[in-house]
């Protein structure tokens, strides 16, 4: 991508996973139980288990933490059961790995693995299983043991903006405060006649929920109910989490989603989400003939991230545009005829897209039976795999129409087919990532940008 400012050079690390891949795929082949969860995520929601491991348990010795060192895991300082040894490969899409002391295992063996899902209690429910859930409803981290012979084990986890391994006891009240600011959240206004009064509104809202819970505990909370906001309007999203639930998962296999927003709302956008705890990372420009850029948002302690669009212009390119206010600009790019089209991704409108990790190619099979096409991929490489399913189209209000004819922004013919069929929207993303890569397809983000403008959605150049 030309004129990229990017300091956050993402590596691939295929030893990594191979060495990975190799312990998961023996513990599957050893334990039925666990090769039958595998089949089940592959077969009816169209999922790797890789994608949805919290962490793989392998028996502690002199061996596994040689290779471990010599593969780049590095000892992560977090709380977890006594005489474990938590590691992760820093700057990776990678599960964790747990040394644990058997004295009966053969150094290196995997003896376990637990994986993620939004509700243990929904997974015990639809995979008809009992067990004890430790940690307090609603809290930063909760497991139960699912299945368990000998030294060998199966478990499942909650996670809300926590990166320990033991379970979390909160007063009695947590839970209430938890869903008070859910609803808060969930419920607050979205519809406001001028756009600053409305950043300004979600940017106090914002600052309070982290003051009082914590920007961690907040921001899980305020993209929970963004996904299920997206999610009220998109079929795709619909059917997924169907698919998804029917084995009690929920959306934790979240990657990340997509924020767009005009020029002017752009600078308070970044400040709403890093009341919430997100640290910038790499920024996109396409160069002078694109017209958009892109700051990426991450939330470290929740592991996920914001891809926040907004149309630049050439001269903007040497400029942090993510803390430089924008001043409107007549013509509207692809970014800012969608706000102004549906309004801001984190008011009215809601995100973009999502995007969750599966098998690309057993999801893409999956929605097909649903009638749910993906568009042509703008990754394709064994390391990145992307594509959109085709966009929701939603009515765009008179009002708005009026006012972007009036300005010379849209064409009378546009505002009559806009009028007539709707407007381009939402999308649920396909992501298949693999050999550990965190980053995305600088050169191809262009090109999906481009196929999903508006106007060349009803036919107009």
């Amino acid at each position: 991508m030309s004129g990229s400012q990017n300091p956050f050079e993402w590596q691939l690390y295929p030893e990594a996973e191979a060495w990975l891949a190799d312990h998961l795929g023996s513990w599957v082949a050893e334990v039925p139980a666990a090769r039958a969860l595998s089949d089940a995520l592959l077969q009816r929601a169209g999922c790797r288990l890789a994608d949805w491991l919290d962490y793989l348990i392998l028996a502690d010795g002199d061996r596994p933490r040689a290779q471990l060192r010599e593969l780049g895991f590095e000892p992560e300082d977090v709380e977890a059961q006594p005489g474990d040894l938590v590691y992760h490969r820093p700057a990776a899409v990678l599960p964790r790995i747990v040394l644990r002391a058997q004295a009966q295992d053969v150094p290196g063996a995997a003896i376990g693995g637990v994986i993620r899902v939004e509700s243990i209690p929904a997974f015990l429910m639809a995979n008809r299983r009992s067990a004890v859930i430790e940690g307090t409803p609603l809290s930063p981290y909760r497991r139960a043991t699912i299945w368990k012979q000998a030294d060998h084990e199966i478990g499942v986890v909650e996670r809300r903006g926590h990166s320990g391994l033991v379970p979390v006891q909160m007063p009695p009240e947590y839970p209430e405060r938890y869903l008070h600011a859910f609803e808060t959240w969930a419920g607050r206004p979205r519809l406001f006649e001028q756009v600053q009064i409305g950043m300004e509104h979600t940017l106090g809202l914002a600052q309070r929920l982290a003051s009082e819970l914590g920007p961690d505990t907040a921001a899980w909370i305020a993209l929970e109910a963004e996904r299920a906001y997206w999610q009220q309007r998109n079929r795709a999203g619909q059917v997924q989490k169907a698919r998804q639930d029917s084995l009690g998962l929920g959306w934790a296999n979240h990657d990340h989603c997509a924020f767009r927003s005009s020029r002017e709302a752009f600078t308070p956008l970044i400040q709403i989400l890093k009341a919430l705890g997100f640290r910038p990372r790499e920024r996109f420009y396409a160069g002078a003939q694109a017209g958009w850029g892109a700051q990426v948002m991450e939330q470290p302690a929740c592991g996920l991230a914001i891809f926040c669009d907004v149309d630049l212009s050439p001269d903007e390119v040497s400029t942090d545009f993510s803390t430089q206010p924008l001043g409107p600009r007549q013509d509207l790019g692809t970014i800012g005829l969608w706000c102004a089209l549906h309004g801001e991704s984190v008011l009215g409108a809601g995100a973009h897209h999502l995007a969750a990790r599966f098998d690309f190619d057993a999801i893409t099979a999956g929605l097909a039976e649903w009638n749910i096409k993906l568009m042509r991929p703008f990754s394709d490489f064994p390391y990145l795999r992307q594509a959109f399913t085709w966009g929701e189209r939603w009515s765009v209000s008179p009002e708005r129409l009026n006012k972007l004819v009036s300005a010379g922004q849209i064409t009378g013919e546009q505002r009559a087919q806009f009028a007539e069929r709707g407007a381009l929207s939402s999308h649920l993303e396909n992501i298949q990532r693999g050999q550990g890569f965190k980053g995305f397809n600088q050169q191809m983000v262009s090109d999906i940008i481009q196929r999903t403008d508006p106007r060349l959605a009803v036919g107009s150049a």
